[in-house]
């Protein structure tokens, strides 16, 4: 197949067939995204990185392979968010380890399964790696949710003390933060003003002014998450204000 047919498939299909062998679809994906890669290094690293030179980038291409060979569909996450983990640890361990800091060991550095005779206990490894990916994947992700919280003035703290405490005032204000998401004008007004307009919104929802403001920071919040490849935060909301 051609470089050019290969442009127009999805990518996650791409994924597919490089699992399943297929080298034109791998090879393509690693020429393709190379500065997706070259730019999730950079942000690690907070400086140019050149594909050529540095020995960073060639950190990031190897685990991004490893992305394409680990990814499943059914995580919930988009192929690049995925990817972009991979890439951001493996990075920075490399940096830790340039550093002499501890470093966090890859599962295929991690245990040699030939050695492992016992198939318990290589299960008993595998899913060891795979809580400690987890684990890591949802720290990341809550850094990345601070940040964001951070634009609109907003903390953690803040979501701790102002969450609904009853289920039906909770789901009222998760399906107002979706019928943002879903209008276009509100959306857009909102990630430029970091507020919600509140007299809008009241011609609009079933809720007044006053509950509306008092909900504020929990819609905002949700509103985040929804436009975020938040990919634990948004299991919570599954199911929620639909």
């Amino acid at each position: 197949m051609t470089r050019e047919m290969l442009k127009d498939i999805p990518i996650e299909e791409l994924i597919d067939q490089a699992q399943k062998g297929d080298e034109a679809a791998h090879n393509f994906l690693l020429k393709t995204y190379q500065p997706f890669i070259a730019k999730t290094v950079s942000e690690v690293c907070k400086r140019y990185i050149d594909p050529e030179r540095d020995d960073e980038f060639s950190i990031g291409l190897s685990a991004f392979n490893e992305a394409i060979r680990m990814y499943s569909p059914d995580r919930g996450s988009s192929f690049l968010t995925f990817s972009s983990l991979i890439v951001k640890r493996k990075v920075i361990d490399y940096i830790r380890y340039q550093n002499k800091y501890p470093v966090t060991i890859s599962f295929d550095e991690s245990y040699d399964e030939e050695k492992m005779e016992n198939p318990t206990e290589v299960e008993a490894v595998k899913s060891k790696y795979q809580l400690e990916q987890e684990a890591w994947y949802r720290r990341q992700e809550i850094l990345e949710f601070q940040n964001k919280l951070a634009m609109y003035k907003l903390s953690l703290q803040d979501l701790v003390e102002v969450s609904p405490k009853h289920r039906d005032a909770r789901d009222s204000a998760v399906r107002i933060a979706r019928m943002i998401r879903d209008d276009k004008m509100l959306s857009e007004y909102v990630e430029k003003k970091k507020k919600l307009p509140i007299k809008e919104l009241a011609k609009k929802v079933d809720v007044s002014k006053k509950t509306l403001e008092r909900n504020r920071k929990f819609i905002l919040a949700i509103f985040i998450i929804l436009g975020g490849d938040y990919v634990f935060l948004n299991d919570y909301l599954k199911g929620v204000g639909q």
